[in-house]
């Protein structure tokens, strides 16, 4: 009977590694796909200037430490968002480097600019995101 045993456990591990191997391969597909970060922003009332120069000099310093700024998409008609970016969701690493950017320009970073951030907007949302990718890749994806 334990040689049984022994054979039945071996036939369930297996069977549970073969199962398991496509999904950790949709893993890995998905890690190799570029990730993002889209933000929808609702600005103050009378802050919508100050709102976009901020946002360019987070822009510019961004592009000084090397990192893309997002893409900003400015609201014309339906729903209730003002603004609309589009960017990379950064590494530990590629935010140090903006961070570092941002003080060189004597400008505020942590706690103290997510402050300073909140006094421009009334409500702001962040979702992280792969992409860009096409259908065809997330269908991919998905085998």
């Amino acid at each position: 009977m334990t040689g049984w045993f022994r054979r039945g456990s071996l036939l369930v591990l297996f069977l549970a590694l073969i199962v398991s191997a496509p999904s950790a391969a949709r893993g890995q597909a998905a890690a190799q796909q570029p990730h993002g970060l889209i933000t929808i922003y609702r600005v103050a009332p009378g802050k919508h200037l100050d709102f976009l120069k901020w946002m360019a000099e987070n822009d510019a310093a961004a592009k000084e430490a090397g990192v893309p700024a997002g893409q900003f998409y400015a609201h014309t008609d339906g729903d209730s968002w003002d603004y609309l970016s589009v960017g990379p969701a950064l590494t530990p690493e590629q935010q140090a480097k903006v961070d570092e950017a941002t003080k060189k320009r004597g400008r505020k970073t942590g706690f103290a600019a997510s402050l300073e951030f909140r006094s421009l907007v009334s409500s702001h949302t962040d979702t992280f995101v792969v992409g860009p990718v096409s259908a065809a890749d997330l269908v991919a994806s998905a085998k």
